[in-house]
């Protein structure tokens, strides 16, 4: 997940959770694609930069909050750029569009194509054909239904429960801010868990880029309705964090429906059978190297026993 950027317009940002500063923000992206000519000229090249600035001047008076390459080829070049405001996107597209650009010291036009960026979020469709189509689901059972959401690139800052002084997300911060669609029946944080590492074999502790720590969760409504909800508000937007001073940032989040029985009464127990192996190999671990550590000094004592002896 990329790092959090500023955000200088609030004004569309829908509450999630005042209290702890959580808002949702509408996605303001768009896909830029630029078609080069071929290079007739050996060692003429076109250049990236120019090209962008030229699309910046093709905004008028408005600016993109962000602009970057996305893909570069012989034959195109796809920039994503980002604007304020979900009503700036229209009329961007209408500068951008169907236009031209000129470059110096090149005779071809290089043609410029925009449109509103594809967002890849599941459709109701999606999870109920899945779990309609699962041979090993069982619709009356938690877990095995559409219930759960699972959550990716969450900052643990945004989510640490005020004046602890951590840094570490809390399950008690995760219920209430997603609690506002409906009811919840079950949350798992995977990094909290200091065993989960060991039984999944996964490090649960990425940085994104910036160096925010990010984490993932997991969200189980007890009713499908909870469920329905906490995924049409997240659908398009972004997670936004306003702090006290007013100021306020925000980061791309990834949402999808649990589709691997994580908070299934099945998996919570065996997960729970895992953990409690693991304790006692540890609480083992512990007592072997104590009785080392006993040993070693039961001998260090007999030695200088002897030495007295002998001396």
């Amino acid at each position: 997940m990329a790092a959090a950027t500023i955000v200088h317009d609030t004004s569309e940002a829908v509450e999630l959770c005042p209290p702890y500063g959580l808002y949702l923000k509408p996605i303001t992206k768009m896909t830029i694609s630029v078609a080069l000519p071929q290079l007739k000229q050996p060692g003429k090249s076109i250049s990236n930069w120019e090209v962008m600035e030229r699309l910046k001047g093709m905004v008028h008076s408005h600016q993109f909050s962000t602009l970057r390459i996305s893909k570069s080829t012989m034959d195109f070049i796809r920039f994503e750029g980002e604007v304020e405001n979900k009503s700036l996107v229209k009329s961007f597209l209408a500068c951008l569009d169907g236009k031209t650009i000129k470059l110096s010291g090149f005779s071809d036009i290089l043609k410029v194509r925009a449109a509103e960026f594809k967002i890849d979020f599941p459709t109701r469709h999606d999870w109920d054909s899945f779990f309609r189509d699962a041979k090993d689901m069982n619709e009356t059972l938690p877990g095995e239904r559409p219930d759960t959401i699972h959550l990716e690139g969450l900052p643990c800052k945004w989510f640490a429960l005020k004046e602890s002084g951590s840094e570490k997300p809390s399950e008690e911060v995760l219920v209430k801010v997603f609690e506002k669609f409906g009811e919840i029946r079950n949350v798992d944080i995977p990094m909290l868990d200091p065993y989960r590492e060991e039984m999944t074999g996964r490090n649960f502790h990425t940085f994104s880029f910036g160096g925010h720590l990010n984490f993932e969760a997991y969200v189980q409504y007890r009713e499908y309705v909870g469920f329905i909800q906490a995924m049409s508000a997240l659908r398009g937007m972004k997670l936004m964090y306003k702090g006290e001073d007013g100021k306020a940032v925000a980061c791309n989040i990834k949402v999808s429906f649990d589709s691997t029985k994580h908070l299934s009464d099945a998996s919570i127990k065996k997960r729970q059978l895992e953990r409690q192996k693991l304790q006692e190999l540890e609480q083992q671990r512990e007592e072997q190297k104590r009785r080392e550590k006993e040993a070693e000094e039961r001998q260090r004592a007999e030695e200088r026993c002897r030495r007295r002896d002998t001396e």
